[in-house]
């Protein structure tokens, strides 16, 4: 255990935990339970519907260190029979459902992802999959389950409301998902759950369900979504204004020195420890040094190892538009060239791993995405030479490989 942070009075402790909360039902209800010494189990629950995560998961999985570092029990719930559903929160249509197997797999890639913050220790993490308690309830059960709630608070959720009034079709089955979250929370006698704003509904649909099976209510506290990259959007991977949990520590570092200034205050509240008087001081002073200071402390709790000041200093290279040492080298088979041998652009860059086909890869080049040597290629219908050092092809700012022939 985290002795020093398991130690701290009980007022700083709730300080801590309230850091960066938007919903918390209820203060009080937090603060009696730290009060009484026991651990609290701490749910949140996750449909793994993506199998990669980026920085606006890391705002809940930190919140669950910071309950962990305080002795308590943090339950990470995988969705995997709820992900077959679809959870249509915040969406204005129906969202397509998973196979178990696919939950599972995509589950497998995010608890891999989240022991870059989550302890391991048992006495501190249990994972469980809400598969073991809803695929065993009956069609009797569904209806009891059912009967516990109304109609009428179900259609008080935002986005059934909106897409009832728009004509948009809601299937039974959408209906029914929060009472399934929230049954989750009595089958773990959850006395925590935590979740983004967008998840305060089926949140509170568990208090209340707990009390109607004779349990605690659980305290629900919910957190921000980070804003993504281009300050309009939460971050997510499908907008592509995101920056991964697993992104290389310099493309993680260089992303964060490009945080727009007007999100500076949002990052550093709920990516990193600072106190608050701190961050003020450094938002208060030179942009680049605030910048900094955010990029070496996310980097450093998500790669331990990383060399940070070589990392900004790559930044600093290829900001000034020079290329960086050390690039990764990818072998292009020698079967590849034509009879004069030569490889047309287009191939290189898929084979390289810059872009997923040639048809993408053109597409880049159009753009004007692509350099080669540092210097924007324009040709997509072009061929091209490897020289025995190789190629070093950039996409995008910060994107490199070195293409070299193999063998």
């Amino acid at each position: 255990m985290n002795e020093i942070t398991r130690n701290l009075p009980i007022d700083e402790q709730l300080t801590l935990l309230k850091r960066g909360v938007v919903d918390l039902v209820s203060e009080a209800d937090l603060k009696s339970s730290l009060e009484r010494g026991t651990p609290l189990r701490v749910k949140l629950g996750a449909d793994p519907t993506r199998p990669d995560l980026h920085l606006g998961h890391a705002v809940i999985l930190r919140k669950m260190r910071q309950f962990q570092d305080l002795g308590h029990k943090v339950i990470m719930l995988i969705g995997d029979f709820t992900a077959t559903i679809g959870d249509p929160t915040g969406k204005s249509k129906t969202r397509p459902p998973l196979t178990l197997e696919e939950a599972r797999a995509n589950a497998d890639s995010y608890l891999e992802q989240c022991k870059l913050i989550l302890r391991q220790e048992s006495e501190v993490l249990e994972v469980r999959y809400n598969s073991e308690w809803l695929e065993k309830l009956g069609y009797k059960d569904i209806i009891t389950l059912a009967s516990r709630y109304t109609v009428a608070r179900i259609m008080e959720r935002d986005d059934f409301k909106k897409r009832f009034e728009g004509g948009v079709p809601i299937s039974m089955h959408e209906l029914l998902y929060p009472l399934t979250q929230g049954y989750d929370s009595v089958a773990l006698e959850a006395d925590v759950e935590l979740g983004g704003t967008d998840q305060l509904f089926n949140n509170l649909v568990g208090r209340a369900l707990q009390r109607d099976y004779g349990q605690a209510p659980q305290i629900v506290m919910t957190l921000p979504l980070l804003v993504g990259l281009d300050g309009t959007e939460k971050m997510s991977k499908s907008l592509d204004n995101y920056i991964g949990l697993t992104d290389a520590p310099h493309l993680m570092f260089a992303a964060l020195m490009k945080v727009p200034d007007a999100l500076m205050d949002n990052y550093f509240t709920l990516l990193t420890d600072l106190p608050r008087e701190q961050i003020a001081a450094l938002l208060a002073g030179h942009p680049a040094a605030a910048h900094e200071a955010l990029a070496r402390h996310v980097v450093n709790w998500a790669h331990p190892d990383a060399d940070l000041d070589a990392a900004l200093e790559r930044y600093r290279s290829v900001a000034k538009g020079g290329i960086p040492e050390n690039i990764t080298a990818v072998s292009i088979p020698a079967a590849e060239l034509n009879e004069a041998g030569q490889i047309a652009a287009a191939k290189l860059i898929a084979l390289a791993g810059l872009e997923p086909s040639n048809g993408a890869a053109r597409k880049l080049i159009q753009n004007r995405g692509l350099k080669i040597g540092g210097e924007v290629y324009g040709d997509a219908q072009g061929v091209l030479s490897i020289p025995p050092e190789g190629l070093v092809l950039q996409k995008g700012k910060d994107k490199f490989i070195r293409a070299v022939l193999e063998g």
